[in-house]
């Protein structure tokens, strides 16, 4: 009994208790506020706030608390920056910059008159309240991505906007930090633009180079891969603090510098980002419950006041800055409302900033207080309001019918054939960025074993191989099914099992340069194209595809008449967009209005250039336009339909020849 009073004697020293009580609150809280439609993280925050020191004082703030409570607050600052399409703010940059301003300049332009004359709090604390009221964090972008409005134009101004807010408040808490030491001087301002520019210039031009070099060599080393971008996130923050700003600068340009290199549906950001949800981030938020002190605001009226005038000021500028964005740009009532939605959250900067002000002495245990109040409502009032505008804007622009009639898409399939698993890890990450993300089916893997008397011992190694390589090599949110199948011969058995599963794509590997390839050219691909209906795309990948800087795409004359148009162009697209990469289209006036009409319709903002291309030949036999970085797309057609040429014979073979040391696709559409 001595022994178990001492372990549970207050507050809670063994380190066993603490981390398992941690896991269990990050385990429960979010659960039990998800069934009342309240976002976890304001469950995260209220159990840091009833275990901590003014709480029942089961945990305190200590070292162990205080590295996973830095580490949480640079992981979120780091996914922040890795989370944002880079395609969207490039696509809308002047509205987004447009309404960046109207979020940063409208919020501190009443939040700092409330804090200095209303609250009569100093300067440089209300100077640094009135930033954090022009912060705001995507928490309910889910809600648009899950009702199909991600696409509209308000949508992708808001998370423009948001690069351009919260990196304009973080460089100006570097500036109130600096001279609320008494640092603030020519000598300062000169300091800090130098190191910024070095800082800079080390995480946009060394670092992706770096980054590239590492991720070629270290191709096979999935977890290396993992803790080389945590070593570039942590040595960020330190190289922006001897830059003389927070570490949490450091830790978001760390995720704009890696955010080209690591597609949003990649394994390496599935892991990355599940490590933050599932522990660090989490630790962070209940360790910033912790801080919190609710008796604080039942000691008097000033507290209840302070909190209630920071929630106005937030709620107030964040809707008047959607009011001026709606009028600027002619928006509908809906879409400022759904930008209203999206912005009005504030939760991860707000943190930090709060936090950073906090221990720097400049902000006071109110404005901390009322600052947790502020998160837990506007997180509640953004997830409603976003919900109620998305639906509206679905109603409104008639996105409901397109909806509707792309829920086929949900039943998409694609299909890899795998003759050895040293070709299959690139073609399964090309899978994986292509698919379509409401598909209910997994991606599957084939493998054909020849029908002899080894058939039954053969098909079980096959699989086992094949489950054990997708067991180690993959972390994704996309399920992956093996099918090991017999057949006398493997284009047949790929064909038939195909049309088994219904799959509505093919990828294959490039045929193997031997001496007989026109024999397997002229055969098996055959076989394969004239017995399946399917889009099938042909690769071979010289490098990691986030590595890629272009997409050049090849189009014959006649192709956008082609039945499986839509299909390989909606891949392409993504497939830019994954990799944050632009488009250049080499094709014909026709094809060029085909392809623009098509993106339009889909509201696709991928940056794109077209080339006039009056004979695809030409491309084909001598495509001096490529070069070892780019992906190259090579788009034919099936022998008999509207776009075939003479010259799409042994297509593969004429490609191997022309194009030496580059990533490559043949598409059949």
């Amino acid at each position: 009994m001595d022994d178990i009073s001492e372990s549970f004697r207050l507050p809670w020293q063994n380190p066993v208790l603490i981390f398992s009580l941690i896991l269990f609150i990050i385990l429960i809280a979010p659960t039990v506020l998800n069934r009342l439609k309240i976002p976890g993280i304001i469950g995260l925050i209220i159990s840091g706030a009833i275990i901590g020191p003014h709480g029942f004082n089961l945990l305190e703030k200590g070292l162990f608390t205080e590295v996973f409570s830095t580490v949480g607050l640079l992981y979120i600052m780091f996914i922040a920056g890795l989370e944002l399409d880079m395609n969207e703010f490039k696509a809308h940059r002047n509205r987004s910059i447009t309404f960046g301003f109207f979020s940063f300049a409208i919020p501190l332009g009443i939040g700092f008159p409330v804090c200095y004359f209303l609250l009569d709090y100093d300067f440089y604390a209300s100077l640094l309240t009135a930033s954090m009221f022009a912060t705001h964090t995507l928490v309910t972008y889910p809600i648009v991505s899950r009702l199909r409005v991600s696409n509209n134009p308000a949508v992708a101004v808001t998370v423009g906007g948001t690069i351009l807010t919260d990196t304009a408040v973080l460089v100006l808490l570097a500036v109130i930090v600096g001279a609320h030491k008494g640092s603030l001087s020519l000598e300062f301002w000169i300091r800090l633009i130098l190191s910024l520019a070095i800082f800079m210039g080390i995480m946009f031009y060394i670092v992706p180079k770096i980054t590239k070099w590492f991720f070629k060599k270290m191709a096979s080393e999935k977890y290396a891969h993992f803790i080389f971008v945590l070593s570039m996130v942590f040595l960020a923050a330190f190289l922006a603090q001897l830059a003389g700003v927070e570490a949490i600068i450091g830790a978001f340009v760390a995720g704009l510098a890696l955010n080209p290199l690591i597609p949003n549906s990649s394994v390496l950001f599935n892991r990355i980002e599940f490590i933050g949800n599932a522990l660090f981030i989490p630790f962070f938020l209940i360790s910033v419950g912790m801080l919190v002190d609710v008796s604080v605001l039942f000691n008097g009226t000033w507290a209840l006041i302070v909190a209630g005038a920071l929630i106005v000021v937030a709620i107030s500028g964040k809707w008047l800055a959607s009011f001026l964005t709606q009028k600027v740009f002619n928006y509908s009532k809906s879409e400022r409302q759904l930008i209203f939605g999206l912005s009005n959250a504030h939760a991860a900067a707000t943190l930090a900033i709060i936090l950073v002000g906090y221990r720097e002495g400049i902000l006071d245990i109110n404005i901390l207080n009322g600052t947790i109040v502020l998160i837990l409502v506007t997180c509640v009032v953004a997830s409603f309001a976003t919900e109620r505008a998305a639906k509206k804007v679905l109603i409104s622009t008639g996105q409901a019918d397109e909806v509707r009639s792309s829920e086929t898409n949900a039943a998409e399939r694609l299909l890899i054939p795998i003759i050895n698993t040293a070709n299959m890890e690139r073609a399964l990450e090309f899978a994986v960025l292509i698919k379509e993300k409401r598909s209910t089916f997994p991606i599957s893997i084939l493998t054909v074993v020849p029908n002899n008397t080894e058939a039954e011992n053969n098909i079980a190694t096959a699989r086992r191989t094949l489950e054990d390589f997708v067991y180690e090599t993959t972390a994704l949110e996309s399920s992956v099914e093996v099918i090991a199948t017999i057949d006398h011969n493997a284009s047949s058995g790929i064909a038939r099992v195909a049309k088994e599963i219904m799959s509505n794509i093919i990828i294959l590997g490039w045929p193997r340069k031997t001496g007989f390839m026109d024999k397997i050219v002229g055969g098996k691909m055959d076989i394969i194209l004239g017995g399946t209906g399917k889009t099938i795309f042909i690769c071979h990948f010289e490098q990691p595809l986030p590595n890629h800087q272009r997409l050049v795409v090849a189009v014959p004359a006649l192709g956008e008449l082609e039945s499986g148009f839509s299909i390989w162009l909606l891949k392409m697209a993504q497939l830019s967009q994954e990799l944050t990469t632009p488009i250049h289209y080499y094709c014909n006036e026709n094809t060029q209005k085909g392809i623009l009409k098509f993106l339009k319709s889909r509201r696709i903002n991928n940056k794109s250039t077209f080339h006039d291309l009056s004979h695809w030949e030409s491309f084909v036999e001598n495509p001096h336009k490529t070069g070892p970085q780019d992906l190259c797309v090579i788009v034919a057609a099936r022998d008999g339909s509207v776009s075939y040429t003479r010259t799409m014979e042994n297509l593969a073979v004429k490609i191997d020849t022309a194009i030496k040391a580059t990533s490559k696709i043949i598409v059949y559409p």
